[in-house]
């Protein structure tokens, strides 16, 4: 029997709809919203949880015109009544604003243009209707104007920019003699590229005309809905606007909607026959508390799916993170020791929570002036998430899972290899230690340099992420000596080193096998770890590369102390 395609980067309704993809059903949303009504909804949600896949399927469900056999056997068609009322009987504005940015204000201004001038251009009939006047047709034509004859770039004036949404309503409105949907995916990503590139002050002037225009006051308005990852504060972009409805992290409303339900993961891995990597699943991609639900990250479970199906690899892997710049985090990191204390980030690390008071209105002009902010920013973006029912706008956060625990180490280790770029010295004399054979100095000096990062505490975190934390401290050392043949994790003997070394001038060869002492417990970790490089004969490599001068070292780390075990060979 064949299954249904997976849906990797398909956030288009109707192509996954039409084309025999799997769909997690998603439509009580619509429900939710005409019920619960509010004239002008923000839902704030992580990159990746599903947004615009959500924004298309509100597009397909209310466009005049669109194909009601899309919704066949979803949830929403059991609302008959409702579906009588509302699909197909309305005029839809669908933009995204993912794709306007820019290293300037000009080059963010055309993509705005071009996002503006391709919507417009979806309703050209506009021009041949006989409800709208010259003056309307006029109006139309600055939207969707191309500027010299051969230019594929939309050519707007400010005054059209501002104004654009709010006048294509009011035509839309003219011409089918009912009210708009306005759909605005992503509304927030324009301000966030202005502050990193520098031109916040030119686009918030922009985007607060262009949006306090369609949503206050607009009389051709039904329904607007808004989606992005910051709640930027009204004083910044909804100035006055008196009817605007928050869906943030903390509401318990329309929490089902973005990302999936306990229920849809285990329905989605027993479909394809992977219900055995449940666990696995759960501990890398769980762990997010929006409101009263626990949600997955639904491009993390989608893509995990996909590689358990096709490849022979089944070790999780970070596609969240891999999807973007984690700048966020990197620059929360940086404050350690700067109002963020390397215990509070310990603590994450260990499973456990912080407490701390969340600002969900924000602007990106001062996003990064404290660290109140910063820790607002993480909760936002999903790096941190509640781990109970918030005390009004205190917090208890925590680590969601094993892929942003991961984040975090990648993180620190980054920290910590430019932190120890300026001990050259200590660098120095570790590796001149390691490759004499001098035990006590290598333990000695291993155990200063860990005290410039964090320590991993002996808690919930399982052990293997204990020894990769302290495994990645050590390449981050190791890479300093570029003529040494540093590598990791590769198969010698009977099994996997976790690290080796061959400095071939000397013909000395170096292999390294790393352990958490539980509680402290050196001595055994040390045996076990020397036991496990002659049982699996990790230095057959090393032999057969011509290394002539064997070392054999056990790392036993337990948080920041270390105890150094070595044989010859």
């Amino acid at each position: 029997m064949n299954k249904k395609k997976l849906p990797i980067g398909i956030d288009d309704f109707a192509k996954l709809r039409k084309n025999d993809f799997y769909y997690v059903d998603k439509t009580e949303m619509i429900k939710e919203l005409l019920l619960n009504w509010g004239e002008v909804n923000l839902f704030t949600r992580p990159r990746r949880f599903g947004k615009s896949l959500n924004m298309s399927m509100l597009k397909r469900f209310f466009e005049i015109g669109g194909d009601k056999s899309l919704f066949e056997g979803l949830a929403i068609s059991k609302e008959e009544q409702l579906c009588d009322e509302y699909m197909g009987q309305y005029p839809v504005i669908s933009i995204s604003l993912k794709g306007v940015e820019g290293h300037s204000f000009e080059s963010a201004r055309a993509e705005l243009c071009t996002v503006i001038g391709s919507e417009a251009g979806r309703f050209s009939f506009l021009l041949n209707s006989s409800r709208l006047d010259e003056n309307d047709k006029t109006n139309y034509r600055m939207m969707t104007n191309v500027g010299k004859p051969g230019e594929d770039r939309f050519v707007l004036t400010d005054s059209v920019i501002k104004s654009s949404l709010k006048v294509l309503c009011d035509l839309l409105q003219k011409h089918y003699e009912k009210p708009v949907v306005l759909l605005i995916d992503e509304y927030d990503v324009p301000l966030q590229k202005a502050y990193s590139f520098g031109y916040y002050d030119k686009m918030i002037e922009v985007i607060r005309s262009m949006f306090n225009m369609a949503l206050k006051s607009n009389d051709s308005l039904f329904i607007a809905v808004l989606t992005g990852c910051l709640r930027i504060s009204k004083e910044s972009i909804f100035t006055g606007l008196n009817n605007l409805k928050m869906y943030t992290l903390l509401d318990s409303r329309c929490d089902e909607r973005f990302g999936f339900t306990e229920d849809e993961v285990k329905k989605m891995l027993d479909y394809y026959g992977l219900y055995e990597y449940y666990g696995t699943t759960k501990e890398w991609y769980d762990g997010y508390n929006i409101g009263d639900t626990n949600v997955y990250n639904p491009w993390d479970v989608i893509n995990w799916c996909d590689q358990l199906r096709t490849s022979s690899n089944k070790t999780p892997k970070k596609y969240w993170a891999n999807s973007s710049s984690n700048e966020e985090l990197g620059r929360f990191i940086e404050k350690m020791g700067d109002g963020v204390t390397k215990a509070e980030i310990e603590r994450l690390i260990a499973g456990e929570t912080v407490q701390k008071r969340i600002e969900e209105q924000l602007t990106y002009n001062t996003i990064y002036d404290s660290v109140e902010n910063l820790w607002s920013l993480l909760y936002a973006t999903g790096y941190l998430t509640q781990s109970e029912p918030p005390q009004g706008d205190l917090v208890r956060l925590t680590i969601p899972n094993m892929e942003i625990r991961s984040i975090f180490r990648d993180s620190i280790l980054g920290l910590f290899k430019k932190s120890i770029s300026n001990e050259t010295d200590s660098v120095n004399a570790f590796c001149e230690a390691l490759k004499s054979g001098d035990s006590h100095k290598v333990e000695s000096l291993f155990s200063e340099l860990l005290k410039n990062t964090v320590s991993i505490r002996d808690t919930a975190v399982k052990r293997e992420f204990k020894e990769s934390f302290y495994h990645g401290i050590l390449l981050g050392i190791l890479g300093f000596k570029r003529d040494w043949g540093v590598l990791s994790n590769r198969e010698s003997g009977d099994g996997y080193y976790d690290i080796s070394v061959e400095i071939e001038d000397e013909e000395i060869g170096i292999v390294i096998e790393i352990k958490y002492a539980e509680k402290g417990d050196f001595e055994t970790k040390c045996a076990e770890a020397m036991k496990q490089i002659n049982d699996n004969n990790y230095t057959a490599e090393l032999k057969y590369d011509g290394m002539t001068n064997i070392l054999k070292y056990g790392f036993v780390c337990y948080r920041k102390q270390c105890r150094v075990v070595l044989e010859r060979e």
